[in-house]
């Protein structure tokens, strides 16, 4: 699992680590003033406070928390599960379901992914997804760079 030693109890400065690694693999700016933190904090469902906390390792989120924090950095509810400890990777085992996938699974397609697993193999339906998801990916990472900033 990423970020966190499994031989070990788990910790919030831990937790922290892992949910700073997975948001800013997700694109969040998590430096203070940035606006990453709030952005994160609105994805999650949870406070900006609540978020900033978490993340310099003071606390550990509550476990309804947990899957809306794994929809916002696109990881499995598991891992996160096991990183606050609320569940033991004995409980859940990785490859429990593995034919499973969902949006919060913790690999991260590409576009072209996506069309393999959907089955889209016809050359114009395939282009004009891609071109599709490729434009809404790039206003979204515009629109996240022009949110505004709040100090965190």
């Amino acid at each position: 699992m990423t970020g966190l030693d499994s031989s070990s109890t788990p910790s919030p400065q831990q937790f922290a680590r892992l949910m700073s690694e997975l948001a800013t693999r997700d694109g969040y700016d998590l430096t203070p003033s940035r606006g990453g933190r709030a952005a994160l904090a609105k994805a999650a469902g949870m406070s900006p406070s609540a978020i900033s906390r978490m993340l310099r390792g003071e606390t550990l989120p509550m476990p309804h928390q947990l899957e809306g924090l794994a929809r916002a950095v696109h990881t499995d509810v598991r891992t996160l599960l096991v990183a606050a400890g609320v569940i033991s990777e004995r409980s859940w085992p990785e490859d429990a379901i593995p034919d499973v996938r969902s949006v919060t699974h913790r690999s991260r397609l590409s576009p072209e992914e996506a069309c393999d697993r959907w089955g889209i193999t016809d050359p114009a339906i395939r282009q004009m997804l891609l071109s599709t998801v490729r434009e809404a990916m790039r206003l979204q990472q515009a629109t996240s760079q022009a949110a505004p900033t709040t100090a965190q």
